[in-house]
C-alpha cells in the first residue's frame, strides 16, 4: 500500500480519507501547517508575509514522517489519528494534538472519539473547526491582543476570537515552553488555553492555518514572529512625544486656541486632534465648513506651531450622505444577511464601509486625500474599525472576500492597509496611523492601536497595564490608551483626579503618549445639522485639573521629552525587529523564573523599569528588580542589587522608576 505520505520540495504532504495536510518551513526555525477536506488548500497567506524556501529535512518511514526546520521538528503519525507533535532542537516537547480515540493503537488510545483536527461541516460547504493540543499546566500563554480583563498571564483563560470595541483580537500566543504559535486564520471563533485542554475553535472556515516558531528566549520567538509578518515602520519624530486630544473640539476657533495656550505655557505638544462630528454627514469625509470654515490656515498654523494635525475618520456612511448611493451601487458596503441594513445607528441611519473591497479602499482614501491630504494633513484616526456593530451578531454580516463569521476578523486590517497604501502612493515615509483595533500584521500597515472606549477608573487602569505588554508581545508593538480613561469621569472629581495622575505618570512611558478622554459634564451641541448635532466633553487639558495635577503633568511631559533619544532608539528597533517597547520583565530577564511571576511592573526599552501605582491611594510599594543586573531608583539614587523585592516611595507626583546597570537616562533634572 501507497505511503499516505510524500515530499513536494520542501513541504510535506500527507493525503487520508479527504484530508490534505500541509507542512512546510516559514522563515528560520518555523513551520506553517494547513489541512483541509475540501478540494484543494487555499493559497492566502492572510497575515503571513511570503517566505523564502529554506532547506529543510523531511524523512519518511513507514509509521510516521518528520520534516525539520532549525530549532523545530514536525512529528506526523502515519496511523488514521494523524497525529502531530512538534519538538524543539532539545527534543523537547512544544505542542502535541489532543488525540483521544482508538485509530492507533500503538499510541494512547481512548473511546472517547475526539480527534485534534475536527472539521464539522456548515451549510454552504465550509467547516466549523476546532483544533485540539495537550495542555501544560505549568505553562504559561502571552499575547494574543488587546481583552479587557486583568491578567496578564492568559493560561486557563478563554478569549473570543473577534473583535468588539476595547477588544482586539490578534491571534499570537508566546509560550513559556519556547514556542510562539500564530492562529492564521481572521474566523470569528473562540480559543481556550485550560488546564485539561487547549482548543481553538473557527465558527466558519475551509481551512485550519497556523504558524509555529520554537526559541531559546522570548526575543527571538518574538524577532522570528515579525519577521513572518512584517514590522512596524519608523516612527515619525512627532510620534515620540505629547498627544492633545479630547472629546471633541466643537470648532475650528476652539483647537487653535487650545494649541496656542500649549505654546504661551511652554509646554511640550507634537500632536492635536480634531474628533468625530467634524463633518456635515458620516460617509462625507470632509470638513463641515460651518464650524471648521478654513482647515487650510488651520493646517498651515499649527505647522507654524510645530504641531501635526491628526482627524478622525470613521468608516460609517449615512443612508443620506452624498457618497451612499454610489458606494451602494458599487458595492462598497458592508452587507447583512437578515433585517434592515443598518450595522452602527449614532446620530444617523448608517451602514460600515466595506474595507475587504480594494474599491472601497481606494474610494474612501480618495476621499481622504482630496479633503484632508492635500491640505497637508497627514495623520488620520481610523475610529470605529472593529467595525463597532450596534449588534454584535458577527453571523449577520457579509463582506466583498466572504462572510464575516469566516474573515470577518480582518475587518480593521484592511481599514489601516487602505490608508496605509494610499499614503505611500503619494510618497510618504514613515506613516502612522492611529487605529481603535487590529489583527495579526497591522502593525505592517502603520496601526497605532489604542485600547477603545474604556472606563475612567484604577480598576480599567489595570487592565490596560496587562492589555499593552499583551499588545506588543501579539506583534503590535505601537500601542497606547486614553490617559484617564475614555467614560464616566467627572473633572472635578478628587478621587478621578487621582487616578488621572497616576495614569498620566503611566502615559508618559506607553509607546505613545497621548490625553484623550470624554469628561463630564457634557457642553450643549452647537447647532441642528452636520458638525453642530453632536455634544462635547468637559475640558481635557494638561490644566482642567487643578494646579497640583497640572505641576505633575508638566512634570511627566518634560520628562517625556528629555528621553526622546532613547525613545526614538526604541522606535528603530521596533521597525528593525519588532521588539515591543514595552514589555514583562522575563522578556529581557527570561532566566529569571520570579520575573515570569511579575504582573504589576514592565519594561521600557532594555534600560528602564517602570512600576506604575495602580491603585487608588497607594503612596508606597514592593518593586521586584530582576536577578543579573544591578537597579538605580531614578528618584532617589538609591542602588540595589537584583533579585529582591524592595520597597519604595510613590508619592502622588512620583512614579518608581529603575535605571539597570550604568544606563545613563536623563530621566529627572
Amino acid at each position: 500500500m501507497d505511503s499516505v505520505f510524500q515530499k513536494d520540495g520542501n513541504r510535506l504532504v500527507r493525503q487520508y480519507d479527504g484530508e490534505k495536510l500541509w507542512i512546510e518551513p516559514w522563515g528560520e526555525n518555523s513551520l506553517r501547517i494547513r489541512s483541509t477536506y475540501l478540494e484543494t488548500i487555499i493559497e492566502e497567506d492572510w497575515a503571513l508575509l511570503p517566505q523564502e524556501d529554506i532547506k529543510t529535512t523531511i524523512e519518511i518511514d513507514e509509521g510516521q514522517a518528520t520534516i525539520e526546520n532549525g530549532k523545530i521538528k514536525a512529528v506526523v503519525s502515519a496511523a488514521a489519528s494523524g497525529k502531530m507533535t512538534f519538538y524543539n532542537q532539545k527534543g523537547e516537547i512544544l505542542l502535541e494534538e489532543y488525540v483521544r480515540n482508538r485509530k492507533n493503537l500503538k499510541e494512547f488510545t481512548s473511546a472517547l472519539k475526539i480527534d485534534a483536527r475536527e472539521f464539522k461541516a456548515n451549510l454552504g460547504g465550509d467547516f466549523q473547526l476546532t483544533y485540539r493540543f495537550e495542555s501544560n499546566p505549568k505553562e504559561k500563554i502571552y499575547g494574543m491582543g488587546q481583552y479587557q480583563q486583568p491578567f496578564l498571564d492568559l493560561k486557563n483563560c478563554t478569549l473570543e476570537l473577534a473583535h468588539r470595541n476595547s477588544q482586539a483580537s490578534v491571534p499570537f500566543a508566546l509560550s513559556s515552553l519556547g514556542y510562539g504559535l500564530l492562529w492564521n486564520n481572521p474566523a470569528i471563533g473562540q480559543v481556550t488555553f485550560g488546564k485539561n485542554i487547549t482548543e481553538w475553535v473557527a465558527k466558519s472556515t475551509k481551512q485550519l492555518d497556523f504558524w509555529v516558531t520554537a526559541g531559546d528566549s522570548p526575543a527571538e520567538i518574538e524577532e522570528a514572529y515579525a519577521k513572518a509578518t512584517g514590522t512596524v515602520p519608523e516612527m515619525p519624530e512627532y510620534g515620540l512625544g505629547f498627544w492633545q486630544c479630547k472629546l471633541r473640539y466643537q470648532t475650528q476657533d476652539e483647537l487653535l486656541e487650545v494649541a496656542r495656550e500649549y505654546k504661551r505655557r511652554g509646554l511640550p505638544i507634537d500632536v492635536i486632534v480634531v474628533d468625530y462630528f467634524h463633518w456635515p454627514m458620516q460617509g462625507d469625509w470632509k470638513f463641515d465648513r460651518d464650524y471648521w470654515p478654513d482647515p487650510e490656515a488651520m493646517v498651515k498654523e499649527l505647522k507654524e506651531m510645530g504641531i501635526e494635525l491628526m482627524v478622525s475618520i470613521w468608516p460609517t456612511v449615512d443612508k443620506q450622505s452624498e457618497n451612499y448611493a454610489e458606494m451602494l451601487q458599487k458595492g462598497y458596503l458592508t452587507r447583512t444577511e437578515k433585517g434592515i441594513r443598518i450595522t452602527h445607528d449614532f446620530l444617523g441611519n448608517t451602514v460600515y464601509f466595506d474595507t475587504t473591497h480594494p474599491g472601497a479602499r481606494d474610494f474612501v482614501w480618495q476621499k481622504a486625500k482630496k479633503n484632508y491630504y492635500d491640505m497637508g494633513i497627514k495623520l488620520f484616526w481610523l475610529d470605529e474599525a472593529e467595525p463597532e456593530y450596534n449588534v454584535y451578531d458577527f453571523e449577520n454580516y457579509r463582506y466583498h472576500i466572504g462572510s464575516n463569521a469566516q474573515v470577518g476578523n480582518i475587518y480593521p486590517a484592511m481599514f489601516s492597509k487602505g490608508f496605509y497604501d494610499g499614503m505611500k502612493e503619494e510618497g510618504q515615509e514613515n506613516i502612522v496611523n492611529l487605529v481603535r483595533c487590529a489583527w495579526a500584521g497591522s502593525q505592517r500597515y502603520g496601526a497605532l492601536v489604542w485600547s477603545g472606549d474604556i472606563d475612567s477608573s484604577f480598576e480599567s487602569l489595570r487592565n490596560q497595564f496587562n492589555t499593552g505588554l499583551n499588545m506588543g508581545l501579539a506583534g503590535i508593538p505601537w500601542w497606547t490608551t486614553d490617559i484617564g480613561g475614555f467614560q464616566g469621569a467627572y473633572t472635578e472629581d478628587p478621587d478621578f483626579k487621582e487616578c488621572m495622575i497616576r495614569w498620566f505618570q503611566y502615559g508618559a512611558f506607553c509607546p505613545v503618549f497621548r490625553l484623550h478622554g470624554d469628561r463630564e459634564p457634557h457642553s450643549e451641541p452647537l447647532g441642528t445639522s452636520g458638525g453642530g448635532l453632536c455634544p462635547s466633553g468637559a475640558p481635557n487639558e494638561v490644566w482642567s485639573y487643578g494646579e497640583e495635577a497640572y505641576e505633575i503633568f508638566k512634570k511627566y511631559m518634560l520628562m517625556r521629552e528629555r528621553l526622546r533619544p532613547y525613545i526614538r532608539e526604541l522606535m528603530h528597533e521596533a521597525h528593525e525587529k519588532g521588539t515591543p517597547l514595552m514589555r514583562p520583565l522575563f522578556y529581557d530577564f527570561p532566566q529569571d523564573q520570579k520575573a515570569w511571576e511579575i504582573e504589576d511592573a514592565y519594561m521600557f526599552g532594555p534600560d528602564l523599569l517602570v512600576a506604575p501605582v495602580l491603585h487608588q491611594g497607594q503612596r508606597r510599594r514592593k518593586v521586584y528588580l530582576p536577578e543579573g543586573a544591578q537597579w538605580t531608583n531614578a528618584n532617589t539614587g538609591e542602588v540595589y542589587q537584583g533579585g529582591a523585592v524592595i520597597e519604595c516611595e510613590a508619592a502622588l507626583d512620583t512614579i518608581p522608576l529603575f535605571l539597570k546597570d550604568d544606563a545613563k537616562l536623563p530621566i529627572v533634572n
